[in-house]
């Protein structure tokens, strides 16, 4: 048992992975399964080009039966339902689909994400353990277990390293705020002057994901709500990337930087230069 078990007497990083891996390839094949019957806006939330469906509160729904099947004591936090107060210790962070508009536009860019973390459901108080990133349209299953290593079908993953800023590829993601998507374009517009390319893919979970599989170099947003990141920078870290927010503090609503070793200190200047 190791000191971590000992003190908490939880299970271990790779046992919640195993739990995170099942719920979240269940909720996959349920969400895959709904998309084929069609979808439409059920609502929208903060503004009128943030939306919701109806298979976004059924995935949900399903994910949290799924955790108190199996861990009836701890807490859950997600995107379309109240928060649950568990007694644990230990809160499951879920995003029953992230990428919505990906989704509900039959673009192969959305996924389920479900992380286990230890602590409050802040990022900048948790200690993330678990967390399990699923694309169904494509069958990718990403995870992470912490001090465990990332991976992607079995295989781990590695970030990539010595990319200078002007030769790297970085991903980004746009509030649904219009207000503050003026800021985040004046960064961009100066990034791109910056930076080998810039893309925009619609969901931060794979964006993550795709920086621990070195398919992008780099990936920032700021304005992600808990949920968007909380398995995703599991798997990054795992992989070997640096995850940040703002002034040297832990990842937030602020901002959020990921990016292998020396990329992510010329990465994060240049937002906070352009901002």
């Amino acid at each position: 048992m190791t000191e971590h078990e000992a003190s908490t007497n939880h299970p271990s990083p790779a046992e919640l992975l195993d739990i995170a891996r099942d719920i979240a390839v269940r909720a996959a094949a349920f969400a895959l399964e709904q998309r084929a019957h069609g979808v439409s806006v059920a609502a929208t939330k903060s503004t009128p080009i943030d939306i919701v469906t109806a298979v976004d509160r059924d995935t949900e729904a399903l994910i949290r039966e799924l955790i108190l099947a199996a861990r009836p004591d701890d807490g859950i936090f997600g995107e379309e339902d109240a928060t649950r107060i568990g007694t644990s210790g230990l809160n499951w962070v879920v995003d029953p689909i992230d990428g919505t508009v990906n989704f509900l536009y039959g673009i192969p860019q959305w996924s389920i994400s479900v992380a286990v973390v230890e602590g409050p459901p802040s990022p900048e108080e948790w200690t993330a353990l678990a967390g399990v990133v699923v694309n169904p349209v494509a069958g990718e299953v990403f995870e992470a277990s912490a001090g465990g290593g990332a991976r992607l079908a079995g295989e781990p993953l590695q970030v990539t390293t010595e990319v200078p800023l002007d030769r790297a590829l970085v991903a980004t993601g746009f509030a649904y705020s219009l207000e503050r998507r003026v800021g985040q374009a004046k960064v961009v517009a100066d990034l791109l002057l910056r930076i080998r390319d810039l893309r925009r893919l619609g969901s931060a979970a794979l964006d993550l994901c795709a920086v621990a599989a070195g398919r992008l170099d780099a990936f920032y947003e700021a304005g992600l709500n808990p949920w968007d990141h909380a398995a995703g920078a599991l798997i990054a870290r795992e992989a070997g990337a640096l995850v940040g927010g703002a002034d040297g503090r832990r990842e937030s609503a602020d901002l959020l930087v990921a990016a292998g070793p020396g990329l992510y200190e010329e990465l994060h200047g240049a937002i906070a230069a352009a901002s």
